[in-house]
C-alpha cells in the first residue's frame, strides 16, 4: 500500500472517530464499533463479558460502544503492572485496567484523534474523583509509531482498533518493541475467515466500522510471528457478529446484502481474542529505537497537511449519514 493511500485511510478513520468523540454517537447508525447510544453500548459491553459493577465506575461518556471483545478477560492483569491500550478512545479499557493494576501500576492510552484524546483526559479527571486513582495517562500518537519507550510495558491491550491500521505489520512490530521481555498481548479485534466481497470492502462506513480493514486470521498469525512475538493464540468467536445481526446494525445489514446467496455474516466476519508474549528474559530480544513518553507533536494539528476532507460516510462535507 502506498504512503499516500495509508495517509488517506488514517484521515478517514481520524475524522470518523473525531465525529464520534464530539457527538458521543455513531456516524454510522446502529451498534457497530463505529459507535452507538449509551444504552446499546452498555448492553453490548455486558454481552461481551464486562462486569456490570465495574461499568458503573466509569465516567459518563466513556463507553462509546466501540468494543468488539473484552481484552480485560484475557489480560489477567496484576497489581503493579504497566498496561498500554492501543486506540484508547474515551478511556473505556484504560480506566478498567487502571483499577485492575491498582495505584502501584499504570494504564496508558494512545489515540491519534485529538478530539478523543481531549475527551479521555476530561474523563480521567472524573475517574480520579470517583475512584481516587491517578494512575492513568493518555498520549496522542499513532499505533504504528507509539509514543512509548522500548521494553517499558507489561501488557498491551487493544479493542477493535488494529483492523483500522493501514500498516498492521508495523503495529505488531511496535507492540513487540514496547513490551518488556516476557510481556504479553491481550487484544480483541475483528478478523476474517475468508475475504469479503469487493463491494463490502469499498464501503467507507465499513472502514470506520472496523470491517473493511480486518485481516484474515492467517495474516494476523503471520504478522505476530514476523514481529518476533511467541506463543500466539487466536480464539475465534461468533458472539459479536450475532449481536450486530440481532440489533439490526445497518452496516452489517449492508454487508449481508452483498454476500453470495446462502452465506451468513459469520461465514466471513468474527471477533478474535489474540494473545501472545514477548521473548522471555534470556531469549533473543532486540531493542528498538522508539520514542519515550509524551504526545506525538506531529499530530497536534487537527488537520495535518496530508489530511483529506471526508465524512465517515464518504468524501465531501455532507457530514454523517
Amino acid at each position: 500500500m502506498s504512503l499516500s493511500m495509508q495517509e488517506q485511510i488514517r484521515a478517514k478513520v481520524r475524522e470518523g472517530y473525531g465525529t464520534i468523540a464530539r457527538t458521543e454517537q455513531s456516524c454510522c447508525s446502529g451498534a457497530s464499533c463505529c459507535g452507538s447510544t449509551p444504552e446499546v453500548a452498555r448492553e453490548l459491553a455486558v454481552k461481551l463479558g464486562y462486569d456490570p459493577t465495574l461499568l458503573e465506575t466509569l465516567p459518563e461518556g466513556t463507553n462509546l460502544g466501540l468494543s468488539c471483545g473484552n481484552p480485560q478477560a484475557i489480560a489477567t492483569l496484576a497489581k503493579g503492572e504497566h498496561v498500554l491500550d492501543l486506540g484508547s478512545g474515551a478511556g473505556f479499557d484504560v480506566f478498567l485496567a487502571a483499577q485492575a493494576v491498582g495505584p502501584s501500576g499504570k494504564a496508558i492510552g494512545v489515540d491519534m484523534t485529538v478530539e478523543m484524546l481531549a475527551k479521555a483526559r476530561r474523563n480521567a479527571e472524573a475517574f480520579a474523583t470517583r475512584t481516587g486513582l491517578g494512575n492513568v495517562e493518555f498520549r496522542l500518537g499513532e499505533i504504528e509509531h507509539l509514543p512509548v519507550a522500548d521494553s517499558s510495558v507489561d501488557v498491551v491491550v487493544s479493542n477493535c482498533v488494529i483492523n483500522l491500521s493501514p500498516d498492521k505489520p508495523r503495529v505488531w512490530r511496535e507492540i513487540a518493541r514496547v513490551l518488556k521481555p516476557g510481556g504479553r498481548v491481550a487484544i480483541s479485534d475483528l478478523a476474517l475467515l475468508r475475504p469479503l466481497p469487493e463491494g463490502a470492502t469499498s464501503l467507507v462506513d465499513a472502514l470506520v466500522g472496523c470491517v473493511a480493514g480486518a485481516s484474515l486470521v492467517s495474516d494476523i498469525e503471520r504478522d505476530i510471528r514476523a514481529a518476533g512475538l511467541v506463543d500466539a493464540e487466536i480464539s475465534v468467536k461468533h458472539e459479536y457478529v450475532a449481536v450486530m445481526e440481532n440489533v439490526g446494525d445497518s452496516l452489517y445489514q449492508q454487508i449481508l446484502a452483498l454476500l453470495p446467496e446462502g452465506r451468513k455474516l459469520s461465514d466471513y466476519i468474527v471477533s478474535a481474542d489474540i494473545s501472545a508474549r514477548s521473548s522471555r528474559a534470556g531469549d533473543k530480544h532486540v531493542p528498538g529505537t522508539g520514542p519515550g513518553g509524551g504526545d506525538d507533536a506531529r499530530l497536534h494539528d487537527e488537520a495535518p497537511a496530508w489530511h483529506q476532507s471526508s465524512s465517515c460516510c464518504g468524501a465531501g462535507e455532507t457530514g454523517c449519514c
